[in-house]
């Protein structure tokens, strides 16, 4: 993808929920089959044409930095830290300061979706959105984020890990923003993207966009997933779709 804006990756985590299986690593290190997740997503990013990512570092941020290096997967990369736990909203404003391009895209550092992530891009450039979300399509989940959208694909509203009724999709914790939608949002505050700054940009009249994947949203953050996730997983670094040997992907 020429002039391909860089990446944001939401990566500081502790995954406490994981521990019994990985033990103190962080959860963006947790290994799928001999890799590190983290792999797969940069690898997801080169594949589509990203060349820049911003890690938004926290717990074990050491480590991470240690394994991966200034440059990993064919993706340069630059850290982002926090000291202290920001939430999904306070590590992006923070990140935002080290992209050098006008928009970024941006990825869950625990979730893998395997949308085109270049298309994705073209089309928020081509709608002139503030901010898109990848979403697929509902699975009957309630612990995970829903995203109401209307005919025209404009969100028009969010909800964080509850029951839902009407036209909602599963958020698949993949996005498009421009950073000026982040000038008015204070640094260095405890906050969180979907709780917090959607409802507030919806409720500014930002124009928040979605665009629909027909796949699934794989996460680890849960010792079931991340078993799952082992079979799942196993050939995206050859851009194949995730599947599942028995042909039902679990999520």
């Amino acid at each position: 993808m020429p002039n391909a804006p860089d990446a944001i990756v939401l990566c500081g985590g502790a995954g406490t929920r994981l521990r019994s299986v990985t033990g103190e690593a962080p959860k963006s290190l947790a290994t799928i089959g001999d890799r590190p997740f983290l792999e797969l997503l940069l690898h997801q990013l080169r594949r589509h044409g990203f060349q820049r990512a911003i890690l938004a570092v926290g717990y074990q941020r050491d480590l991470i930095r240690s394994h991966l290096g200034d440059r990993a997967c064919g993706v340069t990369l630059e850290y982002s830290i926090e000291s202290t736990p920001l939430g999904t909203g306070g590590a992006l404003r923070n990140a935002i300061d080290l992209v050098s391009s006008e928009s970024a895209l941006i990825m869950n550092g625990d979730s893998y979706t395997d949308a085109d992530l270049s298309a994705f891009a073209n089309d928020f450039h081509a709608a002139k959105a503030d901010m898109s979300v990848v979403v697929v399509p509902a699975d009957g989940r309630v612990d995970c984020g829903l995203v109401s959208v209307d005919s025209r694909n404009r969100v028009l509203g969010f909800k964080e890990k509850q029951t839902s009724t009407g036209n909602f999709h599963v958020n698949a914790g993949i996005y498009m923003a421009t950073k000026r939608i982040f000038q008015d949002v204070t640094p260095a505050v405890r906050m969180s993207l979907e709780e917090e700054l959607f409802p507030r940009w919806l409720a500014e009249g930002k124009y928040l966009r979605a665009f629909s994947h027909p796949g699934k949203c794989v996460d680890i953050g849960t010792p079931e997933r991340y078993q799952a996730a082992q079979d799942i997983l196993a050939n995206v670094e050859i851009g194949q779709a995730i599947s599942n040997p028995s042909g039902t992907i679990r999520a």
